[in-house]
């Protein structure tokens, strides 16, 4: 990561998908054939789009995988898949950025340890 607005990119990013994620997987449980309605999808595409930028060509859980056709209609159960590929690899790009430092796990940011606390990683070594 170059700056501190990469790591906020990120943050926001993990939180977004996390949500998106926890939501259809309720809806893909009751009814996972149901297609998703526009506004949801507009939502998740434009989430998609953003994580398409933060995560870099490196991290993209698909590389032919740009968004969701909305004259597809995926289903519940479609959607919940690619948000959970997207939320790993979002995990992975977080744990391959971070450090031990000083006594407290931190972001790296242009390959220097920097003030910018985060968690512990849970994915270990890179793709």
């Amino acid at each position: 990561m170059k700056s501190k607005s990469d790591v906020e990119a990120l943050e926001k990013l993990i939180g977004q998908l996390q949500g998106l994620h926890s939501e259809i997987s309720l809806l893909a449980k009751k009814a996972p054939s149901d297609a998703v309605n526009a506004f949801k999808l507009r939502l998740i595409n434009n989430v998609i789009a953003a994580a398409n930028d933060v995560l870099g060509p490196n991290y993209l859980p698909f590389g032919d995988f740009e968004a969701f056709n909305a004259d597809d209609v995926p289903s519940t159960s479609d959607v919940a898949l690619v948000l959970a590929q997207y939320m790993e690899e979002a995990e992975r790009y977080r744990s391959d950025n971070v450090k031990y430092w000083k006594g407290r796990w931190v972001y790296v940011v242009n390959g220097d340890s920097s003030d910018i606390p985060s968690g512990a990683p849970t994915k270990v070594g890179k793709k």
